[in-house]
């Protein structure tokens, strides 16, 4: 993946517009409203003053610089490297119930919090969302940088509002008089732009915002609070379930508890580690006030684990089983298999016609899927893009939960393909007990994947 030292992570087509418009709109509501006040003597109260003009280009300039932090602080790369000591030792501190999750892509235990970007391509540290504006994920590391940078925005939104304000005003006041006493054609329609820019722009920013700092008080990030939404939406369709009809008969939905969200420590220490430091004095300034780093594996510490409010009964519970993904597996899914249900016989994995015509048409599925990529790859620009992100959701099939406002996970930038296993560290490590149970080629990607870890010892 290309790594431009402005816009951060690259990927063709579409996305390479976002982050010109956003500073075409920047330049435009900074500077040509300037030029606009300083050259229109009919525009009263006439120029800025020096201090107005001193406030503004500061507040223009923290706000370029925060937006600079934002695209370009890497949001952290995790380095794997498992050893056959440490899985043992993982395998001795695993806690029941623990929720581990496996990356198929970075082909490792995912530590918690972190999700596997699918425009960045790897695994970031606590990400909060792939944010399109800055081109870059919303992590651990670049939390602080892209607070900043909305936090300045939008004072340098409201401060140019009040000088729009002003002049708007004098125009109201003065409407019954001639139109030749008043300003020129050319200001009129330049202050309308501006007002409509400026009104747009602080209506989504200063949301953005809001929800920024939501997450930051409660050190929830968006992702998370898709998965509580879920979560929450599960419990309350158990409770008000008249029948049992909905849940396979061995799975109990009076066993499902509410598990609390753990990471929210207070809202001081819960801002602190978003800033990574305690100085509040630091968490605002545009330059020096820095941000949390991710911490080595060999040591431990922030991004491969995190401290937990012990509200549930045990850490590593979040985040929540996807229930209804695991009740749909449990009607017919090879991990799941009914308690009493007759055993597969050895062809069901493999031989026979009807596998041998399964194959036949998976292989005819994957030659169509490749000649649609050969020729998305023969176009260029943003037609390509849109096309090739069209094609992905239609290849995936996936419908997945939505939340109130009907985004899923992949709306967020999160790899989906990646966030499917939620396994258990025995049967990935290969020590479990219900190898029986699972088909030969899982059990094959199970091997190759211990082969590679220890090839890489």
């Amino acid at each position: 993946m290309i790594t431009h030292p402005l816009a951060g992570p690259q990927t063709p087509g579409l996305h390479l517009l976002y982050v010109p418009s956003v500073v075409a709109l920047i330049t435009f509501q900074g500077y040509f409203s300037q030029y606009l006040f300083n050259t229109s003597p009919d525009l009263r109260p006439g120029p800025l003053t020096f201090r107005e003009n001193v406030t503004f280009n500061a507040l223009l300039l923290c706000l370029w610089w925060t937006y600079y932090k934002a695209c370009t602080v890497d949001p952290g790369r995790f380095v794997f490297s498992p050893s056959s000591d440490k899985k043992e030792e993982d395998k001795d501190d695993q806690k029941p119930n623990q929720n581990k999750r496996f990356c198929k892509k970075c082909q490792a235990f995912k530590p918690p919090r972190a999700h596997h970007c699918r425009h960045c391509a790897r695994c970031i540290p606590r990400m909060d969302h792939h944010c399109p504006w800055t081109n870059n994920c919303v992590s651990l590391t670049t939390f602080p940088y892209f607070l900043r940078f909305l936090l300045y925005t939008n004072i340098a939104l409201v401060y140019l509002s009040s000088l729009l304000y002003t002049r708007i005003s004098v125009i109201w006041s003065d409407r019954h008089l001639p139109s030749y006493l008043g300003p020129s054609l050319f200001s009129l329609i330049s202050i309308t732009l501006l007002c409509l820019a400026n009104f747009g722009t602080f209506f989504a920013l200063f949301i953005l915002l809001v929800t920024t700092l939501k997450s930051w008080v409660m050190n929830i990030t968006l992702i998370e609070m898709w998965e509580l939404d879920r979560h929450n939406a599960l419990i309350s369709k158990i409770s008000s379930s008249s029948s049992n009809d909905y849940w396979t008969d061995d799975f109990d939905p009076a066993s499902l508890s509410r598990i609390e969200f753990p990471y929210d420590l207070g809202f001081f220490s819960n801002m602190s580690q978003a800033m990574g430091t305690a100085n509040f004095l630091r968490w605002f300034l545009p330059v020096g006030g820095g941000g949390p780093k991710l911490a080595d594996q060999k040591k431990g510490g922030l991004g491969w684990e995190y401290e937990e409010n012990g509200f549930n009964d045990w850490e590593g519970m979040w985040p929540p089983p996807d229930m209804e993904k695991e009740r749909r597996a449990k009607q017919g899914g090879w991990a799941y298999k009914k308690q009493g249900q007759q055993e597969m016989p050895d062809d069901y994995y493999y031989g026979g016609e009807d596998i041998k015509a399964a194959f036949e048409r998976r292989q005819q599925e994957d030659f169509a899927r490749r000649r649609r990529i050969q020729q998305l790859q023969g176009q260029s620009g943003v037609i390509g893009e849109l096309e090739e992100d069209e094609d992905e959701r239609e290849w995936t099939g996936k419908t997945g939960w939505k939340n109130s406002d009907g985004d899923r996970l992949w709306d967020y930038g999160v790899d989906e393909d990646a966030e499917d296993d939620y396994v258990a560290r025995e049967s990935v490590l290969g020590d479990g007990d219900d190898d029986d149970d699972v088909p030969l080629a899982e059990l094959i990607r199970r091997r190759k994947v211990l082969a590679k870890q220890e090839d890489d010892t």
